[in-house]
């Protein structure tokens, strides 16, 4: 018998007198199942748990952190996520802090960005050509920022990494995952960090720092691992402002059955965006398990079906799964006329961006060709200046959603730097 032989034979006995070894195997990395036994008790943005990451950007160091938040109901969590910090000594009021809130990632325990073999790495997109993963990770200008002398934390957001069910387009639970990264930041002596803040984000992420902004409350709580947080902007690229578009609706129709058509009709159109949709009915349940029941909007069959795919796959890929097994009858998971859909429309709206002015300038990008609608974005614009907010929309032309990230950065990166600076700024709103 030769070597190869003798190999596979050896192979064959192993599989026999071990046949559950592959099984047992974590579905996630384990600092992230370590992370998901982690009870979150303690402070907000206290960090429980952390791990040095390589890390390719000059002049930088990394961590993987695990750190408590909460949710929308304020419910303590263990969200995880990703920290970097250039080395060296840092300046006597401490260095600047960017927090990033990411893009539709799915809703499983392995889909969190900072789970990824190379995290620490400039935003690296699943669409175009030098994606290199399943699913968008990377921090956005993350290089740029680190020459600028500033702390840049990701969050995962909470269920993708650290245990429980993510809610999924809940922008208040999101955005209190991206204020608490924050405060896990500046809890770690080892980054330098100083008081002053800026939250960034993309699509889901957009909404997330939409959410925050118009959180004041929420970034004054004292007693949290990093008291004081002065936030001094907002830049929200292509977010996907669902809470408005249900005050919209709401507003604008006769019975909560019509509102709810006017929100899903047009993420009903394809699979692809039917899949957010379902995910975000997904989300919702998950934040209001006592309100909401998947079957109120799905049928039993898409209730189970989204479930199973919701727990084990990232987007992209459970998107994959769903046009494979259903094709073009994906409606068919839907019940024809929801149930309780005036529960779920207050849901869709507590959940979102607080109806209050931020205190902070905002900067709000969309792409002329994004698969973001255009209401979504003048729908918050007009909202917040009718507030009293600053606020900055630009369209930049001919962008796509993934394109848009990037080519807005000429743009937001001075704009950041000179909130830091507090440079006067003039207040972007429509003058009409």
């Amino acid at each position: 018998m030769n070597r190869f032989g003798r190999r596979l034979l050896l192979v064959i006995a192993c599989s026999s007198l071990f046949p559950l070894a592959a099984e047992a195997a974590p579905a996630v990395p384990p600092f992230y199942v370590a992370a998901s036994k982690i009870k979150p008790e303690g402070k907000l943005g206290q960090v429980v748990k952390k791990e040095k990451v390589a890390t390719e950007i000059s002049g930088a160091q990394a961590w993987r952190i695990a750190y408590i938040s909460s949710d929308v109901n304020d419910l303590k969590t263990i969200s995880t996520g990703l920290l970097i910090a250039p080395v060296g000594p840092a300046p006597k009021e401490g260095r600047p802090i960017v927090s990033w809130s990411h893009g539709t990632t799915g809703s499983a325990q392995n889909c969190g960005p900072s789970q990824q073999i190379n995290p620490a790495v400039p935003l690296n997109e699943y669409y175009l050509m030098n994606g290199n993963s399943w699913e968008d990770y990377g921090v956005l200008s993350v290089t740029e920022f680190i020459k600028q002398g500033y702390v840049v934390v990701a969050t995962d957001y909470q269920g993708l990494g650290g245990g429980g069910k993510h809610q999924y387009a809940v922008g208040q639970t999101q955005g209190r995952d991206a204020i608490n990264a924050i405060r896990a930041a500046g809890a770690i002596k080892e980054t330098g960090a100083g008081k002053k803040a800026l939250l960034y984000g993309w699509s889901e992420g957009g909404y997330s720092v939409l959410s925050a902004g118009g959180s004041p409350d929420y970034l004054a709580k004292k007693g949290t691992a990093f008291d004081g947080i002065e936030l001094v902007g907002v830049v929200a690229l292509s977010p996907v402002n669902v809470s408005g578009v249900a005050q919209f609706a709401l507003s604008s129709s006769q019975t909560p059955e019509q509102a709810m058509e006017k929100i899903t009709a047009p993420l009903s159109q394809n699979i692809f965006m039917w899949g957010h949709l379902a995910g975000m009915m997904y989300g919702l349940q998950a934040a209001y398990p006592e309100k909401l029941q998947l079957t109120d909007w799905f049928t039993p069959e898409g209730a189970k079906a989204f479930d199973v795919l919701s727990n084990n796959k990232c987007f992209h890929v459970l998107s994959d799964s769903l046009t494979y097994s259903y094709g073009e009858n994906y409606k068919s998971l839907v019940k024809p006329t929801p149930s309780n859909t005036k529960a779920w429309i207050d849901a869709l709206i507590v959940g979102g961006v607080p109806n209050k002015a931020p205190t902070v300038p905002v900067l709000v990008f969309r792409g002329t060709k994004d698969a973001v609608p255009k209401p979504m974005v003048d729908i918050y614009e007009a909202q917040m200046c009718k507030l009293g907010a600053n606020v900055k929309h630009i369209e930049l032309d001919g962008a796509t959603h993934f394109t848009s990230p990037v080519e807005a950065q000429q743009t937001f990166l001075p704009w950041v730097k000179d909130r830091f600076a507090n440079k006067p700024l003039a207040n972007g709103c429509p003058k009409s």
